[in-house]
């Protein structure tokens, strides 16, 4: 709801304005920049496009068995181009996963690499532990996560939890979305045509061991929208300039008491960088839905509906109307199309059995968190904002800031209303790992996750 980059920009606003010493210091362009970077193409509108919009030549062209939004759709593959990708192919073998794995080095070119673990002389056989060979796996593995290769294909059975978690921790910690990905050969689960076609001559019996743990459907920790590394940094960056300029307003400083922990001296400085201290791991996403790997309430009915699993692994656009700023959390407002209204479920919007807001009020994404405070709690302070816009209150106007205006709602909470909305393009997946927040500030300036910027 991770990769050696600032969280809040690719390059800081202040390496930015260092780069161009004879250049003003405007911390209003700065934001203006960021904004204006966003995409101007729109959403889709409805989920029949789901599946029309691929592109039809190259789907005719294509077996059935190999018509993936990530290979036919011309904006889902846009999108991972200008992302970090695992595609992890899952399956028993002898069910197409290196056929699979070929059409994707086909589609994605130089900018792909496919890791087999066929090559690497490893049996896949139900086993009490991960073998040792797969240190050798790793290795490559990190080394194109650190050469930030877009697309990296891992093929292999994957059907071991354990073999997983370790991939899970690797794309963490190197900022790559997770997409699954299974051959759909009519073959696939079929042991005996698989005995003749697995290049290991495993016989049935010993692929009817690996079935059950590929049969079931692998859940993630939660769904949602995970945006492209071009998208994070532009977002990044008007994070970063929105905390600049409004720690400079007079009226900030007037209301800093519920910023106490980031103020040395009121008048010499307000550090809300290193108030935040937190974000959540991996890519910057918009949540839909919790699952908790298929325990929470309703998991398993949402990763089974039809627009749920027609989404997975496509390319949509994310329309940002709003960042905002508590004493808890600083985020981004996702306003949702009709057609992405239908992969957010009915209850994430009711905290309390008589709310009723709007669906997709708490549409969100997390940028930052401070100190003791969970990512969970950005979606909850929104819905605070949204409560208050219901009752009448739409906040106090302080100024135009960033091309945009700027509310104050009392209590430490802020809210920039851009009056141009930022696009920002995402894949629809799932988040696989443990979920715990990192720190945004690192003493490694290279690893930092905000960049350094001390508000004056």
């Amino acid at each position: 709801m991770g990769k050696t980059s600032p969280s809040w920009s690719g390059r800081s606003v202040a390496a930015e304005a260092r780069a161009a010493p004879s250049a003003p210091r405007d911390r209003r362009t700065e934001l203006d920049r960021a904004r204006n970077r966003g995409f101007s193409k729109k959403s889709h509108t409805f989920l029949p496009k789901i599946f029309r919009k691929m592109s039809t030549q190259s789907a005719k062209e294509r077996p059935e068995s190999l018509q993936f939004p990530f290979l036919d759709d011309e904006e889902t593959i846009s999108t991972v181009k200008e992302s970090k990708t695992f595609f992890i192919l899952r399956g028993l073998p002898g069910s197409g996963k290196s056929t699979l794995a070929q059409a994707i080095q086909d589609r994605y070119k130089d900018a792909c690499k496919v890791i087999s673990v066929d090559s690497y002389k490893i049996k896949p056989l139900i086993r009490s532990a991960v073998p040792d060979e797969y240190s050798k796996v790793d290795e490559d593995l990190v080394d194109y996560c650190k050469r930030d290769i877009s697309v990296i294909v891992l093929d292999d059975t994957h059907h071991e939890r354990e073999r997983l978690d370790q991939l899970f921790d690797i794309a963490d910690k190197y900022r790559y979305k997770v997409i699954f990905a299974e051959p759909k050969t009519q073959w696939r689960l079929d042991c005996l045509q698989l005995k003749e076609k697995n290049q290991w001559k495993l016989s049935v019996e010993e692929l009817k061991k690996m079935k059950p743990s590929l049969e079931k459907e692998f859940l993630p920790m939660y769904y949602g929208w995970f945006l492209s590394k071009r998208s994070s940094e532009i977002l990044r960056k008007a994070g970063q300039a929105f905390l600049d300029e409004l720690g400079s307003l007079k009226a900030f400083k007037k209301e800093s008491k519920y910023f106490a922990s980031a103020i040395e001296d009121p008048k010499i400085k307000i550090d809300l960088t290193s108030y935040f201290v937190k974000r959540p791991p991996g890519v910057l996403h918009c949540t839909t839905k919790y699952t908790d790997f298929g325990k929470a309430a309703g998991a398993e009915e949402y990763a089974q509906q039809e627009a749920v699993k027609a989404s997975y692994g496509k390319g949509f656009t994310l329309s940002i109307s709003a960042l905002f700023i508590t004493t808890k959390t600083v985020g981004a407002r996702v306003e949702l199309s009709e057609q992405q209204l239908l992969l957010w479920p009915g209850d994430a919007d009711k905290i309390l059995p008589t709310d009723n807001l709007q669906k997709g009020s708490r549409a969100h994404i997390t940028l930052g968190c401070a100190n003791g405070i969970e990512a969970v709690q950005t979606g909850l302070d929104l819905l605070e904002f949204v409560k208050l816009e219901k009752a009448g209150n739409k906040g106090d106007e302080v100024g135009e800031i960033g091309g945009g205006k700027l509310l104050y709602f009392d209590n430490g909470m802020w809210m920039l209303h851009f009056s141009k909305k930022m696009d920002v393009k995402a894949i629809f997946s799932g988040y696989y790992g443990k979920g715990k927040l990192v720190p945004t500030q690192s003493t490694n300036k290279r690893g930092s996750a905000f960049s350094s910027c001390t508000i004056i």
